[in-house]
């Protein structure tokens, strides 16, 4: 009696292990944001820090990008192309792009990297093209995470600056949400918006490319801080002891500024006085309505809330798969 043979296992054209794998019909390996890119293409979306390598590599990405990258680690980032690569502006921060990649068999693979449909201050928002697999992010993929209108949002922030006579410490990221604190702490007519050098080394990189100043000045150990003041510093300084000992001795506010703001929570993890959910991602209404405009055949759901926004695709009718590290096939999942 013959055995019965199992049916095999689809296996996955994309997976993640270091970083996003596309494997084409050919065999190329394109391998997008790894730690140790090691495909025959390899992408970078943008240039935070959890997303490009330690050390000397060359990445297709956008000029600014690849200026961004060689100035925050001092460390050269080289720029290429590939013709089955195309690049698209992601709205996520200056320089961000998608990756559009066509197969030699036609099939079309849009991977997001980071990113935001709506526009920004000096940024367009990400416009999704049509694509057959799409590999998109989901750091906001939950249902609790829908932000308020942006320009109500700024507004707001821009109020608050302006009414709030004490000295103020912003914590933002120092390429994205940094830039954008600078320019409503401007607007607001504070006395001087100051920022650390990590700040500035992205300002300075950023204006060369776009038509944008931030105008801010250099905020050292011998600074002192006084009412009127707007100080801007990474997100990550939030809990380094001499910024909580220059907020008790200046009477200084400390905000906190991320889409994690939408929960009560953020203020108190980040020992924050006051807190708004000031974004450069979609929310998650914005990224269901970026699913549609793709109208992909196939979608995988990478980082944050990847498994919670598959099952919320699977439900809606689309063939949504969460990747996690080292899947090979979809029985894996």
């Amino acid at each position: 009696m013959a055995l019965l043979a199992w049916p095999q296992r689809p296996v996955m054209t994309v997976t993640y292990r270091d970083g996003i794998r596309i494997e084409l019909s050919d065999g190329t390996r394109i391998v997008c944001d790894a730690d140790s890119p090691d495909g025959e293409v390899n992408v970078l979306s943008h240039a935070h820090g959890d997303h490009w390598p330690e050390g000397e590599t060359t990445a297709v990405c956008s000029p600014l990008t690849a200026d961004l990258a060689t100035v925050r680690r001092d460390t050269p980032l080289h720029r290429t192309t590939d013709e089955r690569v195309e690049l698209c502006p992601a709205g996520h921060v200056a320089g961000s792009r998608s990756a559009l990649v066509t197969d030699p068999d036609g099939t079309r693979y849009l991977y997001t990297g980071d990113v935001c449909t709506r526009p920004r201050f000096y940024l367009d928002g990400f416009d999704p093209p049509s694509a057959d697999v799409l590999i998109v992010e989901a750091t906001y993929g939950e249902p609790d995470y829908v932000f308020p209108d942006h320009a109500a949002l700024a507004e707001e922030i821009r109020t608050w600056l302006a009414e709030t006579t004490e000295p103020v410490i912003l914590f933002g990221y120092a390429l994205g949400r940094a830039q954008k604190l600078q320019l409503l702490a401007r607007a607001a007519d504070r006395d001087r918006v100051l920022a650390s050098d990590a700040v500035r080394r992205v300002n300075d990189a950023i204006e060369t490319h776009r038509d944008v100043t931030f105008d801010a000045e250099p905020f050292g150990s011998d600074t002192d801080l006084t009412t009127g003041d707007a100080l801007v510093l990474p997100m990550t300084s939030g809990r380094i002891d001499w910024v909580d000992r220059l907020a008790g001795e200046t009477g200084a506010i400390k905000a906190g500024f991320s889409g994690w703001a939408v929960q009560a929570a953020f203020k108190f993890r980040g020992d924050y006085d006051v807190t708004f959910p000031l974004s450069d991602h979609c929310d998650f209404e914005e990224l269901l309505s970026l699913v549609e405009a793709v109208d992909p055949d196939r979608i995988y759901t990478q980082h944050g809330s990847a498994a919670s926004l598959a099952t919320h695709l699977t439900a809606a009718g689309y063939d949504a798969t969460a990747l996690r590290q080292h899947q090979t096939s979809l029985g894996d999942f």
